[in-house]
């Protein structure tokens, strides 16, 4: 088994503890966080944001019989660059898998100039002639700039949930084996960060953050131009992008525009649920009816 780095690292989990008890997954290497169910005494249970990545997805099956009915439920995201085939995740999933999200990926053997739009690249082009970028150690200084800027992107797009990361958690992720951080300044003045994590042949886009000037100096253009750039140096083979903001594809949001500019490849992402405790799943779900959210007694809830 190779060195677990990223999302598959357990400090990735612990980074997350605020919203769930890690929990491994013993022969998958994968980590899901337990949770406790509003109003019961029991425990479901989630993969941990943005996606569940684990070393061996045929081994997952047997993890997940092991837990017996010990919780109610799980659902979780697949990670794109998976090793498994639908029809294992039908095997592993036995009450809900459907296709979630397409996540734009680049393929780091093409050139850039072959797969990205020509309005990202001469907007990258001119943010670059307007910034200067380097890559970062994780240092406080880092937390203290990113806390910042992503309490900008908090208040201008309304962010709830798990997604709101605290500091004490931003702390965590960014120790976290295979961070990268990139730095886009101007005159000294730091206005956008990006996080990334590399893992294995890939890596994967974790989080992008700026100042109002630096949005409107287009600052995300420069800094995944150098990463893609970096990543490539490295030897990595693919990056995924992720996909667009929110829980439903929206081809005309701004993020979805902004990844898909980038490149012409995507792969999906698969939103995966198992019921192991089906008495108490089936008197939860009946007061909110019908099965069109899994776990259906956390509909409205973001998981």
């Amino acid at each position: 088994m190779k060195a677990e780095n990223g999302y598959s690292h357990p400090a990735y989990a612990a980074a997350l503890a605020e919203f769930g008890r890690p929990r491994p997954l013993v022969q998958s290497k994968g980590w899901i966080l337990e949770r406790t169910i509003p109003g019961t005494n029991y425990l479901d249970a989630m993969g941990c944001y943005p996606i569940f990545v684990c070393g061996d997805w045929r081994l997952l099956k047997n993890d997940l019989a092991d837990l017996g009915d010990e919780l109610v439920s799980l659902i979780l995201v697949t990670d794109p660059f998976g090793n498994f085939t639908e029809a294992t995740l039908n095997q592993t999933f036995k009450d809900f898998v459907a296709p979630f999200k397409e996540h734009f990926v680049i393929d780091l053997g093409k050139p850039l100039q072959e797969v990205a739009e020509p309005h990202h690249l001469r907007s990258a082009r001119t943010a670059l002639r307007a910034v200067q970028i380097e890559r970062v150690p994780s240092t406080e200084l880092l937390l203290n700039e990113w806390t910042i800027l992503y309490a900008n992107l908090i208040e201008r797009h309304s962010i709830t949930g798990i997604a709101a990361f605290s500091r004490d958690s931003f702390a965590r992720q960014l120790q976290v084996p295979g961070i990268h951080a990139f730095r886009a300044t101007q005159g000294g003045q730091t206005v956008g960060i990006n996080l990334w994590y590399a893992d294995q042949e890939t890596g994967y886009y974790h989080l992008g953050a700026y100042s109002e000037h630096g949005y409107r100096l287009r600052a995300s253009f420069a800094l995944f131009w150098r990463a893609i750039e970096h990543f490539a140096a490295t030897g990595l083979k693919w990056l995924d992008l992720g996909a667009g903001a929110g829980a439903t594809h929206d081809p005309a949001d701004g993020l979805t525009r902004f990844k898909r500019g980038w490149t012409t490849t995507t792969r999906m992402a698969y939103l995966c649920g198992r019921i192991f405790n089906r008495a108490e799943y089936q008197r939860l779900a009946e007061a909110k009816g019908g099965m069109k959210y899994f776990p259906i007694y956390r509909k409205g809830e973001f998981v």
